[in-house]
């Protein structure tokens, strides 16, 4: 459970560029300490909380990237640069 607490704090301090993979990451973290903390207590051992933590990562960070806004950026006749949020 130790192990696994470390992994998602050190998941914490990894920096995202973009609101996407924000979302993601966020989404990775917060599904797999809910799934190792379902998970072991739910078998009272390490691997349902190892096995928790895995299935709530992965479901955390497809729910997060698919959640997160779309943008469309586009082009003037000047260049600049304009990005929308939808």
């Amino acid at each position: 459970m130790k192990k696994t607490l470390l992994a998602a704090l050190l998941a914490l301090g990894v920096g995202a560029c973009t609101q996407t993979q924000e979302r993601t990451a966020t989404g990775a973290v917060v599904g797999g300490a809910a799934g190792a903390a379902v998970g072991g207590l739910a078998t009272g051992r390490a691997e349902g909380a190892l096995a928790g933590g895995a299935i709530g990562a992965a479901g955390g960070a497809i729910i997060g990237n698919a959640t997160a806004p779309q943008r469309q950026c586009y082009r003037d006749v000047y260049g600049r640069r304009y990005c929308e949020a939808y």
